[in-house]
Order: structure tokens, then C-alpha cells, then sequence
């Protein structure tokens, strides 16, 4: 497949919210969450405002299409992030709609998003992800690893000065 890995778009902004709603890991896909958890204070975080300092968003556009996301937020309010590990990292969030998913999309959207904080200056980045997802393996391929970890879900920080470029 064709596409292109480009910054977001101001007038694109909105469509996070679509995208954070893809983002979340659906166990059962007979049994979606309901959209209203975008809703929630630490959900909402990960759209609501974007576009403060510190704020980043590439897209992957196919035929016209945009097809993923990945952006980082600084998350230092009262409400941060599942993946959040204190108020100078950006946390990451990512998703590639199904329709384009296992296609190596998720993994080139992560490796740019990477290459860019890189080259902002930042030291490390993090996230949070269920154990029982399969972007696990992705996550790790691309550099990151457990730094803690609950009965659901790994906290994941990637290194960005030890990441090997690929």
C-alpha cells in the first residue's frame, strides 16, 4: 500500500478524537466500549486542546485518506495518561484504522514519531498498553521496554538515545 507519513494539519485536529477511539484495545469485537469513555478525564486528555507546546502529530494519508495517527502529548496537569511517567516525557499514542492494519503502518508512524523527538531534544518517551495486546511485540521491535507493569497492563518507556536506528 501507498501512503505517506506527514505532520497533522490545524484543520485536522478534530479527528483525534476518531483516532483516540481507535487506539483503544477493543478485546472483544463483538463487545465494543462505547464511545462515551472518550469522555473520560484521562482519555480525553489525549485529544482535548491538542496543539499546546510540546504537542506532536504525524498522520499516514493514503488516496487522500488519513489512515493512522501517532502523537505525543507533555501530560503535567492534574489528569495525565495511563502511560504518563512524570511531566517532561511525551507519552505516545498511536492507531492505524483496521482496515490498514498488520501492514507495517503502526511500526513506520512509530519509528518516525521516534526520529522526531529525537531530534526535539527528548531523552525518553513513554506508554501504557494491556498486556494482551498485540502491539506489544511492535512497541518492543521499535525500542521500548516494561518499566512497570499491573495485572493488565505493561508501562512502557523507550529510550531515545539507546533506540538503534533501523
Amino acid at each position: 500500500m501507498n501512503y505517506i507519513i506527514r505532520e497533522l494539519k490545524q484543520t485536522e485536529i478534530p479527528i483525534l478524537w476518531d483516532f483516540t477511539y481507535e487506539a483503544i484495545f477493543q478485546r472483544d469485537p463483538e463487545n465494543l466500549i462505547p464511545r462515551a469513555v472518550l469522555e473520560e478525564p484521562e482519555i480525553r486528555v489525549f485529544y482535548e486542546d491538542f496543539g499546546k507546546p510540546g504537542d506532536l502529530c504525524f498522520v499516514a494519508e493514503a488516496e487522500g485518506k488519513l489512515i493512522g495517527a501517532v502523537w505525543t502529548r507533555i501530560l503535567s496537569g492534574e489528569v495525565r495518561g495511563f502511560g504518563n511517567i512524570d511531566p517532561y516525557t511525551p507519552e505516545f499514542a498511536i492507531s492505524v484504522y483496521g482496515d490498514y492494519r498488520g501492514q507495517g503502518i503502526g511500526t513506520a508512524l512509530m519509528e518516525h514519531m521516534l526520529g522526531a523527538l529525537r531530534e526535539r531534544g527528548y531523552t525518553k518517551t513513554s506508554l501504557a498498553v494491556q498486556k494482551d495486546n498485540y502491539a506489544v511485540r511492535m512497541y518492543e521491535a521499535v525500542g521500548f521496554s516494561v518499566l512497570r507493569e499491573t495485572d493488565e497492563e505493561y508501562l512502557m518507556v523507550c529510550m531515545l538515545d539507546e533506540t538503534i536506528e533501523q
